[in-house]
C-alpha cells in the first residue's frame, strides 16, 4: 500500500471510529429516554410523586444530550464532507436524536401530570396506559435496533411488524379513551382525573408514532428512501 492509499485508508478507519461513536450516544439516549418513560408510568401508577419530579428533572439531560449530538454531526458534516451513505447515516442520527427528544417530552408530560394530580388515585385502576408504554417502549428498542443493523431488508420487516404494532398501541388508546368518556357520563364530577388520564395516555400514544418516524429514517439510512407515511419516494441511489 503506498502512502496515499495509507492516508485514505487511516482518514477512513477514523471516520468509521467517529461514526461509530455518534451511534453509541444514540443508544445512550435512547437508553436515558426509555428509562424516563418507564419511570413515569411506575410513578403514575403507584402515586410516586418523588419519582415523577425526578422524570421532570431528568428532560434537561435528555436534552443537553440531544444537542450533543447535534452538534457533532453537524462538526463531521463539515469537517468529513460526508457523501451518499456516510452522509444519509449522519442526517438519519440527527432525526432520532430529535425524535428521542421528543419522546423525552412525552416522559415529562406523563411526570407534570402526575404531579397535577397530586396524592388523588387515578379514576381507575391503571392497566391499559401501561401495557401502551410497554408496547411503545418495544417499538422504540426495536426501531434503534433495525437502525443501526444497516440492513435494508432487516429494516424493511421491522416497519411491518412496527407498523402492527402500531395500529395495536391505537386500539388501546381508543379503548382507554372510550372507557374514561364512560366514566365522565356517570359522574360529570370525574371530568377532571379522566383529563388527566386522557393526557397521558395520549402522550404514551405519541412515543409510538415516534418509534414509527424512527425506523422511517433507517429506511431512509439503509436504501435512500423517504417514508411518509404510505407514500414512499426515492432521494437518492443506495
Amino acid at each position: 500500500m503506498n502512502e496515499h492509499n495509507s492516508i485514505i485508508s487511516t482518514g477512513r478507519q477514523e471516520f468509521d471510529r467517529e461514526l461509530g461513536r455518534l451511534e453509541a450516544e444514540l443508544i445512550l439516549m435512547s437508553g436515558l429516554v426509555e428509562k424516563a418513560i418507564f419511570d413515569a408510568l411506575q410513578a403514575l401508577k403507584n402515586r410516586d410523586i418523588k419519582r415523577s419530579q425526578r422524570v421532570i428533572e431528568m428532560d434537561d439531560h435528555i436534552d443537553e444530550t440531544e444537542l450533543e449530538i447535534e452538534r457533532y454531526c453537524i462538526e463531521l458534516i463539515r469537517r468529513q464532507s460526508p457523501m451518499a451513505g456516510d452522509l444519509r447515516r449522519i442526517v438519519a442520527s440527527l432525526q432520532i436524536a430529535g425524535e428521542l427528544e421528543r419522546i423525552g417530552d412525552y416522559a415529562e408530560g406523563i411526570a407534570k401530570i402526575s404531579v397535577m394530580m397530586g396524592n388523588d388515585p387515578p379514576l381507575k385502576e391503571l392497566i391499559d396506559i401501561p401495557r401502551m408504554g410497554d408496547m411503545a417502549v418495544s417499538m422504540l428498542k426495536r426501531a434503534l435496533e433495525a437502525f443501526m443493523s444497516r440492513d435494508a431488508d432487516v429494516v424493511r420487516k421491522m416497519n411491518a411488524d412496527l407498523e402492527r404494532d402500531d395500529d395495536a398501541v391505537d386500539e388501546l388508546y381508543d379503548t382507554v379513551r372510550t372507557d374514561l368518556m364512560k366514566l365522565v357520563k356517570a359522574g360529570p364530577e370525574n371530568a377532571e382525573r379522566a383529563t388527566y388520564l386522557m393526557w397521558a395516555a395520549h402522550n404514551v400514544e405519541r412515543v409510538a408514532d415516534r418509534a414509527m418516524n424512527i425506523v422511517e429514517r433507517a429506511l431512509y439510512q439503509a436504501t435512500g428512501e423517504m417514508v411518509s407515511g404510505n407514500t414512499q419516494i426515492e432521494s437518492e441511489n443506495a
